[in-house]
This record gives structure tokens, C-alpha cells and sequence, in this order.
């Protein structure tokens, strides 16, 4: 079939299996361009088909020499219906992996279940006898709940009063004013339920009960803070809310690793074109104003870029990790320089619908957004047809 971008609600519908490969190739050509990395010899990637967890995924195999596992939840593609991107990913990891004779295992299947924990860790068992490093990387609108079947369904919105902003819709470059209504008690929860610590504690226990961690292993996950402009959307929001409940969980997965010498941490990464973050409101026209910042000082990073920095410069430097009053890894230190926020903070002021492409990198935003589903790839021709289906070699079940 012709595949062509399809999209609705700031959300793509569709993805290029050639674009996803040729993007997978190029994070995996930059790895390998900066040499090899101490690092984990075995690792699992829960949430490994897109993002920060395929960038680690990406960083562990072909940086390090891992045998990794990847857990991720997609779809396949038919005859009449392209797959999703994270599955066209996967399928490229899997074959670039392979031909590098690079050990690697993918379960498509809920991280949130009972199932795919005991698949995940029957498979670190067998093919790794442990993992030296875990990345817990899901990023989920809802989650059932393995115990009670109960369906918790995450928001994004302020708490205590509504949160008015600049947005930007960055497919037609308007910039218009949007107001949230605050989250009642009940989606704060929910939200929490979805996005915070408790199924990452979940993953833990599973591996530690199964003997599947290595001594001294990392368990890791991903987190934001972000500037004071999108501060009441986001950190003291329903999200800001999830996200301090994965710290103080990450406290007490540690507790649970001192018996290895094992530990848990947060890292904050920087903000990224990513699904989630192309549908938070004001999110959308912050990313394009720090863009035009950080590239113009010539520190902008992409997700593979700050996850060779995380294994690199924290993880695997070879001292003890480097951690902020809060213990968490700041990998958002370029983003939050003040110097960067006082720049991003002024063009805010500034920006509307007709100067936007003059003081934004909007174009950058939507080419990364559309790059993420393999599309505006060089080297591919859009008008001719590809095969929809494709598989993982070594998907399970």
C-alpha cells in the first residue's frame, strides 16, 4: 500500500516502515559513530518501541554489546492498515540487532499485566540469567489494573484552579489562548494510578522474586520537571502529581535492591517532540521556542543523544553516579540552564501566529513529530507502495 501521514487530534494515525527503519539506523549510526561504552552486558527495556526506551534499548545493544529484552505493546500491520510505528521500530531494531549478532528478545504485550511481567522475566531467565539494567519507559493513557480489573484513565490537567496559556497548533502554526479546568480528586488519583510508581515497583519485585537482577543492577526511570511556563499544566499538575510519586517510590525500590547492592533511579530527562508531549497544552509552543534556543547555542539533544549522555556521563562514568539534592540524574541540565530558560522565557513573551516561524522552530517540531512515525525521511519515496506487514523475529507471544 501508498502510506501516507494521517492525522487527527495532534496524533498520528499511521507510520513508514521504510522512514522508521532509516531513523532506527540513524540513532544506531550515532551510537556506534562514538565508540563503545562501559555499560550493562544484559538489559530490560519496558516501554523499548519508541522514544527514550527504544533510544536506551538502541544506547545498551549497540553502544554496550547487551543482550536486551524489550517489552512493548503495538500493532502489527495487515494487508489494509499499516502497523504503528513502535512495531516498525521493533522490526528494525530486531534485524539491524541480528545482523550484528547482538542477542535480542521482544514481548508485545501490556507492561501493566501479571502476563507479560511473567513472560518478560521468564525470558531474562533463560536467554540472560539476570539483567544488569532496567529502563522503565511507559508513557500509557490508561491502565488496568491487574489485581482489581479496575480501569484508571490518566488527565492532564492543573490542580486547585484552571491553567490559561499561549498554545500553538503546530500543523497550521496558530497560536490561540487555551484553558484547562482543574482535575477533580478522582483523576488525580487515576492519573497517579497510571503514570506513577507502582507498576515500576510491580516490575521490580517480579524480577527480584525470580532471582533476574543482577548485583549492582540499575533500575531506572524517566521523568520531567520542566520550566516555570508550563509549570501548572505540568509539575503541579495531575502529572507533576505522577511523577512525584515515582520519585518517592524510586526510595523505596531501593530499599528493596540494598540485599544486591542494586539501585533505583529517576532520570530527568529534557523535553522532546514525543506523542504525549505534541498533545499537552502550551507544551507544543515551549518545545519549538527551546528548540530555536538550544540549537542556536548548539546543545540541543534528541532522545539518543541524552540517552548516551545517561549511560555515558552518569550511569557507566565510572565514579558514583551524579545526582541533584532531590537524588535524581539531570539530564535536563542544558534545558534548565538559566541562560537558555531566561531566552525561552522572553520569546514567550513575545511570540504569536505571525512572528512564530521568525522566532520559533515550529518547522523543527513538526518534522520531528512526523520523523517519529517515519515520515520526511530522506532517502524515501512516499508515493510508492511498501509492504504493511512486516515481522519481529523474535516477537513473543
Amino acid at each position: 500500500m501508498i502510506i501516507q501521514p494521517k492525522i487527527r487530534n495532534n496524533v498520528c494515525l499511521t507510520a513508514h516502515p521504510s522512514g522508521c527503519t532509516i531513523q532506527v539506523k540513524a540513532q544506531i549510526e550515532y551510537v556506534k559513530g562514538r565508540g563503545r561504552l562501559r555499560g550493562p552486558k544484559t538489559a530490560l527495556v519496558i516501554g523499548s518501541s519508541n522514544g527514550y526506551g527504544l533510544a536506551a534499548r538502541i544506547v545498551a545493544a549497540f553502544g554496550c554489546g547487551a543482550a536486551t529484552v524489550g517489552v512493548l505493546l503495538e500493532r502489527p500491520g495487515k494487508t489494509s492498515r499499516p502497523a504503528t510505528a513502535g512495531w516498525y521500530n521493533t522490526a528494525a531494531f530486531e534485524r539491524f540487532a541480528e545482523a550484528e549478532k547482538l542477542p535480542a528478545w521482544s514481548i508485545n504485550g501490556d507492561a501493566f499485566s501479571d502476563e507479560t511481567k511473567t513472560d518478560a522475566v521468564g525470558i531474562v531467565k533463560k536467554h540472560l540469567g539476570s539483567a544488569d539494567l532496567v529502563v522503565y519507559s511507559i508513557a500509557a493513557p490508561r491502565r488496568l489494573d491487574p489485581h482489581t480489573k479496575t480501569l484508571f484513565s490518566s488527565s492532564i490537567k492543573p490542580i486547585g484552579k484552571p491553567f490559561t496559556a499561549k498554545t500553538v497548533d503546530f500543523h497550521s502554526g496558530t497560536i490561540s489562548e487555551i484553558t484547562a479546568s482543574p482535575a477533580s480528586p478522582g483523576e488525580i488519583d487515576h492519573t497517579v494510578k497510571v503514570m506513577g510508581g507502582e507498576d515500576w515497583s510491580l516490575w521490580v519485585d517480579a524480577l527480584l522474586r525470580a532471582g533476574a537482577l543482577s548485583r549492582g543492577a540499575f533500575c531506572v526511570a524517566f521523568s520531567y520537571v520542566g520550566p516555570e511556563i508550563t509549570r501548572p499544566i505540568y509539575r503541579d499538575g495531575t502529572i507533576g502529581m505522577a511523577k512525584e510519586d515515582l520519585e518517592k517510590t524510586a526510595r523505596e525500590i531501593n530499599r528493596k535492591l540494598e540485599k544486591i547492592g542494586g539501585h533505583a533511579l529517576v532520570s530527568i530527562n529534557k523535553a522532546l517532540v514525543t506523542r504525549a508531549s505534541a498533545a499537552i497544552p502550551a507544551v507544543p509552543l515551549y518545545i519549538s521556542l527551546l528548540y530555536r534556543v538550544m540549537k542556536r547555542k548548539g546543545i540541543h539533544e534528541g532522545c539518543i543523544e541524552q540517552m548516551y549522555r545517561l549511560f555515558d556521563d552518569f550511569l557507566y562514568s565510572g565514579g558514583q553516579v551524579k545526582l541533584d539534592q532531590s537524588g535524581r540524574i539531570r539530564l535536563d541540565d542544558w534545558e534548565m540552564r538559566e541562560d537558555v530558560q531566561a531566552e525561552v522565557h522572553e520569546l514567550w513573551k513575545r511570540v504569536n501566529t505571525e512572528n512564530l516561524t521568525q522566532l520559533s522552530d515550529i518547522e523543527g517540531f513538526r518534522e520531528e513529530f512526523l520523523k517519529h512515525h517515519g515520515f520526511g525521511m530522506n532517502g524515501v519515496d512516499y508515493s510508492r507502495e511498501v509492504e504493511a506487514e512486516q515481522g519481529i523475529p523474535s516477537i513473543s507471544p
